[in-house]
């Protein structure tokens, strides 16, 4: 999972949202602030773990100040005070500034700006001052809420290693996730699924075999397309999942609380969903394919092949294998988009991706979406099939808390 980005990388996102697709076009302040807050924190060179917190925080606030303001859903317990005749697109940007500044403070300078651009747009007056303190209000009280939920808690990861011993030295990512308070879980490990295969089994074998020959740098069983879902899916910031989410919040006959409303199920749904699979991942420890296949001498099983020189066609993340953390997400994305669309056919799917030099994609299913995902993983080079396989369940289990939190309200 991508941590940081080159400028290049983020250069070429933010040209990827200029030109959006269609299927993706911003139709209200909701949906038009949360392409600002995902160019932000590419801009804030954000890890994927905080940037999903800092989204989840901030589509929960634009949801709580929207739903002040319209009424439409039973008040939640941090909401604002109603507010009727306030301001949404005030409200929506007040938000947004407040929960942005407090949580990526080095993009103060864009936060504001962005907020200025937004406030310039709406007539002063009573709903505007209404909705700048709703939508502030909102902010508040969710980072308030969420201060305490161990995002900023100390590393205490300790390498495995006999003394003496070199091993490498970069830290893995984010190893206090597991620690974190989940928005909707009972805790971390709700979701926590049972151990990758055994070494000795046949499953072992034919995960090995199949990563060693499609997610080789130089593999020749690859083909072209499967090297292009590979790259594009090497992004994994929040942009590429709600550039999907936004086909869906751009269909006609929606309106703004019900875009808030998704963004924040979406939102809360992939925190939660990283929160589960990190926990799991520290809990197994186990090895990515290239230490695999390199080794693959000392795992017992005479099915499986060494290869000395083994590299992914991605460079892995700096953390451990099992499950996938994509795969979850993308389980969590389409879980809720289904419940969403309540058996509906689903408007063509879109997003792009700055690691396929600002490519876009589309789906005519919500599976297929989730399924490539899951693909990518083992394309790149980086992941098992059983690993993908477990974690798009996994995020589908978190998917459907979302659902019956947020999805299943009366519209």
């Amino acid at each position: 999972m991508t941590t940081t980005l080159q400028p290049l990388l983020r250069a070429a996102l933010a040209a990827a949202l200029v030109a959006a697709p269609a299927s993706a076009a911003r139709a209200d302040a909701v949906t038009d602030w949360n392409v600002r807050a995902g160019r932000i924190l590419v801009d804030a060179k954000a890890g994927t773990p905080p940037a999903i917190r800092t989204m989840a925080i901030v589509q929960t606030a634009t949801y709580g100040a929207v739903n002040a303001i319209t009424g439409r859903h039973p008040p939640l317990v941090w909401q604002p005070a109603p507010a009727p005749g306030a301001s949404v697109d005030a409200a929506v940007a007040a938000a947004h500034r407040v929960a942005l500044a407090r949580l990526v403070p080095q993009q103060q300078a864009a936060v504001e700006s962005a907020y200025q651009a937004a406030l310039d747009a709406i007539p002063d007056g009573p709903a505007k001052a209404a909705g700048i303190a709703t939508g502030e209000r909102a902010a508040m009280a969710v980072l308030a809420q969420r201060a305490d939920d161990g995002a900023t808690g100390a590393e205490a990861y300790r390498p495995h290693a006999a003394p003496g011993a070199y091993v490498p030295t970069a830290t893995p990512a984010v190893t206090h996730w597991p620690q974190r308070r989940p928005w909707m879980m009972a805790s971390a490990a709700q979701f926590r699924p049972g151990p990758p295969p055994a070494l000795t089994s046949a499953t072992w074998a034919r995960d090995l075999d199949e990563v060693r020959t499609l997610g080789s740098r130089n593999s020749s069983r690859r083909t072209a397309e499967q090297t292009e879902i590979a790259r594009f899916w090497d992004f994994s910031l929040p942009p590429i999942y709600f550039g999907v989410v936004q086909s869906v919040a751009a269909m006609p006959g929606r309106d703004v609380t019900r875009n808030a409303r998704l963004l924040a199920a979406v939102a809360q749904s992939m925190d939660d969903a990283m929160i589960a699979v990190f926990d799991a991942k520290y809990h197994y420890g186990f090895w990515r394919p290239a230490t695999a296949i390199r080794n693959a001498d000392l795992d017992g099983n005479d099915a499986t092949q060494r290869d000395a020189s083994w590299t992914s066609l991605i460079d892995a993340p700096m953390h451990p294998e099992y499950p996938s953390a994509h795969a979850i997400l993308a389980g969590a994305v389409g879980t809720v988009l289904e419940a969403e669309l309540a058996g509906a056919p689903a408007p063509v799917l879109a997003t792009s991706s700055p690691t396929a030099n600002g490519a876009t994609r589309r789906w005519t299913r919500v599976a297929d979406f989730v399924r490539e995902v899951g693909d990518a993983r083992v394309y790149e080079g980086i992941h098992y099939r059983t690993s993908t396989d477990v974690g798009t369940a996994m995020g589908r289990q978190v998917g459907a808390l979302a659902a019956a939190k947020f999805v299943l309200l009366p519209h």
